[in-house]
């Protein structure tokens, strides 16, 4: 566990804890995402030096570096970086509420939702954007499975999670039935989108996320107290005074518009929402996954699996959501078998 520190100010009249070792984590991983977000931006036919791509950034380089880095490679960059923080986020506020460090949009069937949404608008050709169908398929999951979870007055994390797993899987056949019976191009459309992708992203994919996330993520940061009190169960929340019922269902639309919108730019990329609060929990030592430092956490390995997915194979740039998927697989073994030791 990390150290921490109070401090109390007479004017104004606040108070409250430090945990030195959480602010280092959070700086160290905010600085190795943006140097991945730079490092990204460098990447392309005409590669790009840091200080080239930091100083047109700034606004100092020449006219053509900087129409290079900010209109042809900047939307792409900060599509992964606030999809990534938007995943880490949603994933930390989903396990927190839970209790379950399995619990996460991957999991318990949010992804999934989007993803179904998605693949009936390409292959049946509605008129609806891939934006639009995303966050309303995510959005309709989420609340099928807080629907279906409810028993006696309430909903409880952990059945939250065993109802999310089903309707996953129903939305992974139903993902598959269309993929089979639509017409080659929408089936290669389709699963562009659905392993997560960056490639082709303009700021039409940034704009909506950027405004979601402006107003999504101080929430979830405020909400943070909330869950915080729900980790020590339901009983001693209510005992404290907290509104449970409230509070979780709060919680789960806060993480689910945070990941529809992360989901509608970028697709589903796997595992980012699984693994990032982890990594992040432990990196800072605390209780619970830590809001900040998990949305940072998952900027850096979004952006660092699109740096993956660009290098691995020569000429060839394979969607971010293979990388994710491979480098997070082995974090769910690991997770399990924690689970089942327990």
């Amino acid at each position: 566990m990390s150290q921490v520190v109070t401090f109390r100010l007479s004017v104004p009249p606040i108070s409250g804890v430090l945990r030195p070792r959480l602010i280092l984590v959070c700086l160290a991983v905010a600085a190795a995402a943006f140097l991945a977000f730079c490092l990204g931006i460098g990447l392309g036919e005409v590669p790009l030096g840091l200080g080239e791509v930091v100083g047109s950034l700034l606004g100092t380089g020449d006219q053509g570096t900087a129409f290079v880095v900010r209109e042809l490679r900047l939307p792409r960059a900060l599509t992964g970086l606030l999809a990534g923080i938007a995943f880490g986020l949603s994933g930390a506020l989903f396990q927190t509420m839970t209790r379950n460090p399995l619990a996460s949009p991957d999991m318990i069937g949010v992804t999934q939702g989007a993803g179904v949404a998605v693949v009936a608008g390409i292959a049946l050709g509605l008129g609806v954007g891939l934006q639009v169908l995303g966050f309303a398929g995510a959005v309709f999951a989420a609340l099928i499975t807080y629907l279906l979870a409810w028993r006696r007055g309430g909903a409880t994390g952990n059945r939250i999670v065993l109802v999310g797993i089903g309707l996953s899987w129903i939305c992974t056949s139903a993902t598959e039935y269309l993929m089979v019976t639509s017409g080659d191009f929408q089936a290669q459309q389709a699963l562009g989108w659905l392993f997560g992708n960056l490639n082709g992203r303009t700021w039409d994919h940034v704009m909506p996320l950027a405004i979601a996330l402006a107003v999504l993520a101080p929430a979830a940061l405020l909400l943070a107290r909330w869950s915080q009190v729900l980790q020590l169960g339901d009983e001693l929340a209510v005992v404290l005074g907290a509104p449970v019922q409230l509070a979780r269902l709060t919680l789960l639309m806060t993480g689910v518009a945070l990941v529809a919108f992360g989901t509608a730019a970028a697709g589903p990329v796997a595992f980012v929402a699984l693994s990032a609060p982890q990594i992040a929990r432990r990196l800072a030592g605390t209780a619970w996954p830590p809001p900040l430092a998990s949305g940072l956490a998952g900027a850096f390995i979004v952006l660092g699996a699109d740096l993956i997915a660009r290098l691995l194979i020569p000429d060839v740039e394979l969607p971010v959501g293979v990388v994710t998927g491979a480098l997070g697989a082995p974090i769910l073994l690991w997770l399990l078998a924690r689970t089942r030791r327990r």
